[in-house]
């Protein structure tokens, strides 16, 4: 055989290691709940003519606190995968202290230039790029959509680690009076739930958060409890039994990312792909949960929303 040959031979036989770091709990991540970001990412990449377990394996790993998180980050950077996928602002940080080598494609991040992730959008400079995720952009979009499915809405509490001042002077903004209330271990819903109960609050905005995003079934399970409308970033909670959810779809950036990962493996680096922002925003409403609320959504909303759950 000659040496082209060879070489083509050896290319055909390559098998890609692409790593997912996720927010999730060990041992399984997530997978085992085959999380719709999980299956878009396997179908783009198979469309992409990669299969699983015959040219690429994919290995999850995930973290659930910033120690965790460094640790693992770590972890990864030793076993050198070919692309790493990370989903979080927290995980990307550690991920960019970890290694400087390893090429990385975001999603689920907001302003990573400003935090320090990429040098610019447009030319991100190191081994990272990815999509922009405009989590805290939209909290004034979220509250608009929140008080046209309830018309009451004068008082809305929101459930975060910390506060935003752009979610206030949206709220403000909209004449809605607002009440952070904080939770920044799972272990501290009790205490917040209590707290929103006795606020009498007609509406709850769930900010966005990876730990929350982790959490979903809990705090969906929390809320039905209070019989309070409340409205997150992702479609994942109203799957859960959430009333509804705005936000760019975890979904087509996870599709995208295949497409980065694709153009990584075929020689491209990080430093030259652009971030890029989100193209496809997804408005998602359960109506088994509305009437357990004892809502109407309005036909006006309705037809705005690109997926209705019965």
């Amino acid at each position: 055989m000659s040496l082209p040959l060879i070489a083509r031979a050896q290319q055909a036989a390559k098998v890609w290691r692409i790593g997912i770091f996720v927010p999730g709990y060990l041992p399984t991540c997530g997978s085992d709940q085959a999380p719709p970001a999980f299956a878009a990412f396997r179908h783009a990449f198979r469309d992409l003519g990669y299969v699983e377990s015959q040219n690429y394996v994919l290995v999850v790993r995930c973290a659930t606190d910033a120690a965790q998180a460094a640790r693992v980050a770590e972890e990864i950077a030793t076993a050198n995968p070919d692309a790493l996928i990370v989903a979080s602002n927290e995980l990307a940080h550690a991920v960019k202290k970890a290694t400087t080598t390893v090429p990385v494609v975001f999603f689920g991040v907001t302003n990573p230039d400003r935090e320090g992730l990429v040098a610019t959008l447009p030319r991100p400079g190191g081994n990272l790029t990815g999509f922009s995720h405009l989590t805290q952009e939209l909290a004034g979009k979220r509250l608009e959509l929140l008080r046209d499915a309830v018309p009451r809405l004068r008082k809305v509490a929101i459930l975060g680690v910390e506060k935003h001042p752009s979610i206030l002077t949206e709220a403000a903004r909209l004449r809605l009076e607002t009440r952070v209330f904080f939770a920044t271990t799972p272990g501290a819903f009790d205490a917040a739930f209590g707290a929103i109960a006795r606020a009498g609050a007609d509406g709850l905005l769930v900010d966005a958060h990876p730990m929350f995003w982790v959490e979903r079934e809990q705090i969906v399970k929390h809320i039905a409890l209070l019989k309070v409308p409340a409205i997150y970033e992702t479609r994942d909670y109203v799957i859960a039994g959430g009333l509804m959810a705005y936000g760019a779809s975890l979904i087509d950036m996870s599709q995208r990312a295949a497409g980065y990962v694709d153009k990584i493996l075929k020689g491209a680096k990080p430093a030259d792909l652009p971030v890029e922002q989100p193209t496809k925003f997804e408005l998602v409403i359960n109506l088994k949960t509305a009437k357990a609320l004892g809502l109407t959504i309005p036909q006006s909303l309705l037809l705005r929303t690109d997926e209705v759950i019965q």
